[in-house]
């Protein structure tokens, strides 16, 4: 069945490319485009999309504005189309709390026919949209997710400091994944071994990602740049132009970038950082898949698993898109299933666990 898509966006420019792009794909159609989201309030009604394209910036309506009375009154799945900017990327991450799907990051005004080289992302995008798991009406406003407190002050778990010192988290998201990461280690204390995380995005996104990670959680969360040294109470996201590794020295784990070929169309890709945590840990190890669309992760996952780690997937209710945790499961990467909000409490349970042994 095509799945009927609804482009929403000022430039004329971008609804025409947009339009071009996905009307190329056999299985999608663009049944209307809108300039404002005024214009798009009253096509949704007579045309009834399966998916919406969504603009960040318009006049008229703010996007962001526009996307909260959608998921409260009319839920649908939305991609949000955003500018690979500061701004553009926090807007997103805000619009991605309100129940947004995804997000496809667009070249800036003079690049504009580079969306041509974004073609396949989008439509396969517009295709797992179609069949996402939707929030439905929000828990949070908008005004109250940015307004969530920090806590980093934390509370304690009270692990010893050779299980601190000895143990690595690893976790892998992709569709879904920026609110699923960040439910995990909000539910985290501050004292934990360290955690790497490969979560598929754009460079420009990725800082105000760790930014917004660290702001929430009891955890230090920082972007990457390659060379630190892991530390208990951290955690380090790929930055999303390189994929991150470890590597053991002499003075502990560090990590470190790379620019290597796309693994999975990905880079960074989820089964390298899981292929160099399952060649370089000594130590006791556990590895979490999160939501996301595709099957990077799945191999690296097994390769942990194989190597003595404790693996967690994401189970299918809870997932945005059960595309990589699926593929884990399939392969026998995965020892044990757990909900979204119970993912934190697996991971706890089992460095309890490794901490009585």
């Amino acid at each position: 069945m095509t799945i009927r898509v609804l482009v929403v966006d000022d430039s004329a420019l971008m609804r025409a490319l947009l339009t071009q792009i996905i009307n190329d794909a056999p299985d999608i159609e663009v049944v209307g485009s809108a300039p404002d989201p005024i214009a798009a309030r009253e096509m949704i009604k007579v045309l009834n999309p399966d998916v919406l394209t969504l603009d960040v910036e318009m006049p008229k309506m703010d996007g962001l504005e526009f996307l909260d009375r959608i998921m409260r009154l009319r839920p649908m799945p939305v991609i949000m189309i955003s500018a690979m900017t500061e701004r553009g990327s926090e807007v997103t991450l805000k619009a991605l709390e309100l129940g947004a799907v995804d997000f496809v990051a667009k070249p800036r005004a003079e690049s504009i026919s580079l969306m041509h080289s974004y073609a396949e992302e989008i439509c396969d995008k517009i295709r797992a949209a179609k069949g996402a798991r939707l929030k439905g009406t929000p828990a949070r406003t908008l005004a109250a997710a940015v307004a969530a407190p920090a806590h980093k002050a934390g509370t304690s778990a009270g692990f010893s400091q050779r299980l601190l010192n000895d143990t690595i988290i690893a976790i892998g998201a992709s569709t879904g994944g920026t609110e699923a990461i960040k439910d995990v280690l909000v539910a985290l204390p501050a004292d934990m071994p360290p955690i790497v995380m490969t979560q598929h995005m754009p460079e420009t996104f990725t800082p105000s990602f760790a930014k917004r990670l660290d702001t929430l959680s009891a955890l230090t969360v920082i972007e990457a740049q390659g060379g630190e040294r892991l530390q208990p109470g951290h955690a380090y996201l790929a930055p999303g132009h390189s994929h991150m590794v470890i590597r053991r020295t002499a003075g502990g784990y560090v990590t470190e970038l790379n620019q290597n070929e796309p693994v999975n169309r990905h880079r960074p890709s989820v089964d390298v950082l899981f292929w160099s945590v399952a060649e370089q840990a000594k130590g006791p190890v556990i590895g979490v898949i999160l939501t996301g669309m595709g099957k990077d992760g799945a191999q690296g996952l097994l390769s942990l698993r194989n190597g003595g780690a404790h693996t967690i997937g994401q189970d299918q209710a809870s997932c945005v898109v059960y595309g990589m945790p699926r593929e884990a499961a399939l392969v026998g990467a995965v020892a044990e299933v757990a909900s979204l909000d119970g993912v934190s409490n697996a991971i706890l349970n089992q460095l309890r666990r490794l901490d009585r042994g």
